[in-house]
């Protein structure tokens, strides 16, 4: 297969790239934080969970001015509190089921509305921006949240390089489809492969990261694996993992839990605790990790980052754009 690269200008005939390779969980914190332990010791048992300490380390800088001051979660409560579906429906599923799935190598096809268009390597879709650290709130539409200290790229810049036309008015993303690597796939919870979108300026916002690390260490494959987004004034659901491919539209694109239930999930997925899910309020959260009686805390609109994307919505009817 023929992999495009592209240089620092944005044509697609550079030089190769220089980048090297949270019920029951609560019940049973203290026991995975000593099977954790475990295992980096290399004494692990085969039940213990898939924590990838092994990860490469990744260089990069600290980004502040895009940080929240709130200490991260425990890598255990990162790791083996996931909602993954293509590896199972449970929390611990993704970390349990996620061992034969293989992030290495990997390729992302661009396409749609844009003058570069191809399969490119993960090493190009890097190049040639540095790494850098954000830690970011993430908060999910089950009504849990957890800090977690991202490491990854500006999406914006990524998308630029690769000059989106004037038609492109949205992103949409896709990630891989291999049932035999993900179980998850086998069963019809969704439909498969998962897709989702963002309109083009929620995609250039400074805030919007593609992460391919998590602690300082490329991501675990029950965290998405080697490439996923992170948009953190949004429901998790709308950080589609494991991307292999991004499109420039000029419609909205389909996205995975709209499809499943548009009554429950709408297409913009923004934080905002006066627009509850039919099935329970959004109003307050629990912190993952804050312990089984910890009191929940009240929901912040776009999950406290209403002062940097609240522009993006003005004029909108955020009950009604969901």
């Amino acid at each position: 297969m023929l992999i495009k690269r592209l240089g620092p200008g944005g044509s697609a005939d550079i030089q190769p790239s220089e980048i090297t390779s949270e019920s029951v969980y609560l019940n049973r914190r203290c026991l995975l934080q000593a099977a954790l332990a475990t295992a980096v010791t290399g004494l692990g048992t085969a039940w213990a969970p898939r924590i990838r300490a092994e990860g490469a380390k990744l260089e990069f800088t600290r980004n502040d001015k895009l940080s929240i001051g709130d200490p991260p979660n425990d890598p255990v409560d990162v790791t083996t509190y996931n909602n993954f579906y293509e590896f199972g429906i449970d929390k611990s599923a993704p970390s349990k089921n996620s061992g034969k799935f293989k992030p290495s190598p990997w390729t992302v096809a661009v396409a749609g509305e844009a003058e570069i268009t191809g399969q490119f390597g993960l090493e190009d879709i890097l190049k040639p921006h540095a790494l850098e650290e954000r830690v970011y709130r993430l908060r999910c539409v089950e009504a849990w949240s957890m800090v977690i200290p991202w490491v990854g790229i500006p999406l914006g810049a990524v998308l630029k390089r690769f000059k989106p036309t004037s038609n492109a008015k949205y992103v949409a993303f896709k990630t891989v489809l291999r049932p035999s690597e993900m179980p998850g796939q086998r069963f019809p919870v969704l439909e498969w492969p998962y897709v989702e979108g963002l309109r083009i300026d929620e995609a250039m916002h400074p805030l919007s990261l593609l992460a391919v690390g998590v602690f300082g260490r490329t991501l675990p494959t029950q965290n998405g694996a080697p490439l996923r987004l992170i948009t953190p004034w949004k429901y998790g659901f709308k950080s589609i993992k494991s991307i292999v491919e991004i499109r420039f539209t000029e419609r909205e694109p389909p996205t995975s839990w709209n499809i499943s239930a548009p009554h429950e999930y709408g297409f913009y997925a923004n934080v905002n605790p006066k627009v509850d899910h039919p099935r329970w309020s959004q109003a307050r959260e629990r912190r993952i990790g804050s312990g089984l009686f910890a009191s929940k805390v009240p929901t912040l609109l776009f999950n406290g980052y209403e002062k940097e994307v609240a522009h993006l919505y003005r004029g909108m009817n955020l009950a009604k754009h969901y």
